[in-house]
């Protein structure tokens, strides 16, 4: 069972990304605040869940939810600015578009600098720790995977509905036979035995 609630009497919001890792696509980030008796025995984080699961569970978290928000940041952004700090910056960008404000922000993983005055505190594997967190990792995960699903569409070639913009071999099959697209990641390596490749 994860944690609940971590600052009794506080408003806490969890904030979590998705998609750093990715070749191609944006980063995604959602911020939930959950009710302070919350609890759900199927809430986990959302690696360890089915996509059916994530599904069934964003819709009970986005009616249930105090307040919840996510934002992305598009492949051009994080080539000029660095996925660090893309995945930063969506997350100030969930927190930001939150309807309620919220007194504390646990943020997943050890990386973190808040665009307010709000306080915070990371916590790596936060989204198997915290309920809020595990929460917010549910919404950008499946945030993300409709967008891929979606893009999939104008570029069915790269098996996005798949990967979901991920390094697997089909991927990068694609990428050695017709080149990067406008929602590639050009500051990633994306073959890893590349020495250049033309944008």
């Amino acid at each position: 069972m994860l944690i609940p609630w971590g600052r009794k009497g506080e408003r806490e919001a969890g904030c979590d990304e998705a998609g750093r890792g990715c070749l191609a696509g944006p980063v995604f980030a959602a911020a939930v605040i959950l009710p302070k008796d919350y609890t759900h025995a199927e809430l986990n984080d959302s690696k360890q869940l089915s996509a059916r699961k994530r599904e069934q569970l964003r819709v009970e978290i986005e009616r249930d939810a105090v307040a919840w928000a996510v934002a992305r940041v598009d492949a051009p952004e994080i080539d000029a600015i660095n996925i660090l700090q893309a995945s930063i910056k969506a997350m100030n960008m969930a927190v930001e578009k939150l309807p309620v404000r919220p007194d504390f922000l646990w943020i997943d993983g050890n990386r973190f600098h808040c665009a307010s005055d709000i306080p915070y505190a990371c916590v790596v594997k936060g989204d198997a720790t915290y309920m809020s967190i595990a929460a917010a990792s549910i919404l950008a995960k499946t945030y993300r995977d409709d967008c891929m699903l979606a893009l999939d569409a104008l570029y069915p070639a790269y098996q996005w509905r798949k990967n979901k913009g991920y390094p697997t071999e089909a991927h990068r099959e694609a990428l050695r036979k017709f080149g990067p697209t406008e929602f590639h990641r050009k500051t990633f390596t994306l073959i890893p035995t590349q020495l250049s490749i033309p944008f």
